[in-house]
């Protein structure tokens, strides 16, 4: 009796470990895509940025026109901008819906917009564009070097087929209209 005791205690507490461990895994792949896909943004990179995301997002935003919205945002003459850190919030567990894995994962980019060669017209339009979509508590001016810090807080779902290789897919609410033809109505209803 005192066998079979140890023997089912060992492998519950086996069979916990081996779930933690997939968890971990699964949550550690996720954060290195979305760590890698900030880096391509960040190093400006923008080809691997376009490559870090899920193929379906190409079938409501014209894959050539993005490219190019990424290169006006981050390549821009007038705004120089930066991406200085990423912090997660979430990180959601994996759920299967039609044969791929959507993990729901939440975090923080701090963002710094250089505006020097910018009139104060101009200024004053980037900074009512930036608290109007990230908040005023997350936009601060620095006056001394003529730029803004953003703390822009980012949704985005992760999405594999394998759970190995992960690619991202914008979460925003501007988009969420136009994701019902990329992401399972399950995984829409919870962003």
């Amino acid at each position: 009796m005192k066998t079979k005791l140890i023997t089912s205690l060992f492998i519950l507490i086996s069979t916990f470990s081996f779930t933690q461990t997939k968890v971990n895994t699964d949550d550690q792949a996720i954060r290195k895509s979305m760590v890698y896909f900030a880096n391509t943004i960040k190093y400006k990179k923008l080809d691997q940025t376009v490559d870090a995301i899920y193929p379906k997002f190409f079938t409501i935003v014209n894959k050539d026109q993005f490219t190019q919205m990424l290169n006006m945002t981050y390549n821009n003459p007038f705004v120089k901008i930066d991406v200085l850190d990423m912090k997660f919030i979430s990180v959601g567990k994996p759920e299967l819906v039609e044969g791929e894995n959507f993990s729901i994962t939440s975090y923080y980019l701090k963002l710094k917009a250089d505006v020097s060669s910018m009139n104060e017209q101009m200024k004053k339009s980037v900074s009512e564009m930036l608290e109007k979509k990230y908040g005023k508590g997350s936009v601060e001016y620095l006056a001394k070097e003529d730029a803004y810090i953003i703390n822009a807080p980012m949704k985005m779902v992760a999405v594999s087929k394998d759970k190995k290789d992960w690619k991202v897919v914008f979460a925003d609410k501007e988009y969420k209209k136009q994701l019902t033809k990329v992401l399972p109505k399950k995984i829409l209803d919870k962003l």
